[in-house]
């Protein structure tokens, strides 16, 4: 019984630690928030929600395409359905796909050239805003 209740609080303590130890969204201050401000666990600079907006729409030099061509305005609206919704998606979920498309970890006909040339600054920047918009993601817990 003691191992099972020491495990118990080795594992809390890890999981307080292991959230605590990233500096996101929720902790930068109001005023940086209200601006777009956002950071990650992937490393990243901090991303800023207007110029996320202002990339999504650029077109890339590899494919002549932007984000919103391919997932939509706002990311909610992809032009295939095999295409994610980014809209309202998580800030590190999307930094850390652009990363690795941009790496080559990670590969896709169109994703992997658009991404190649990304910086750091870029990947947080778009992170940042399609993190940031109305999500029209739904949960299927308890769907019928």
């Amino acid at each position: 019984m003691t191992n099972k209740i020491l495990a118990i609080a080795l594992l809390a303590s890890l999981a307080v630690v292991g959230c605590s130890s990233s500096d996101t969204p929720a902790e930068h201050s109001a005023a940086d928030r209200a601006e777009g401000h956002t950071s990650s666990s992937a490393g990243l600079p901090a991303g800023h929600i207007a110029a996320g907006e202002q990339l999504a729409s650029t077109k890339g030099k590899a494919t002549g395409q932007s984000c919103v061509d391919c997932h939509g305005a706002e990311g909610n609206a992809p032009i295939d359905g095999t295409y994610p919704k980014l809209a309202g998606q998580y800030y590190d979920y999307i930094a850390h796909a652009l990363q690795a498309y941009r790496d080559g970890d990670r590969e896709h006909a169109l994703m992997s050239s658009q991404a190649k040339d990304l910086t750091d600054q870029q990947i947080a920047d778009l992170a940042a805003y399609f993190g940031s918009r109305q999500s029209n993601l739904r949960d299927l817990h308890n769907a019928h």
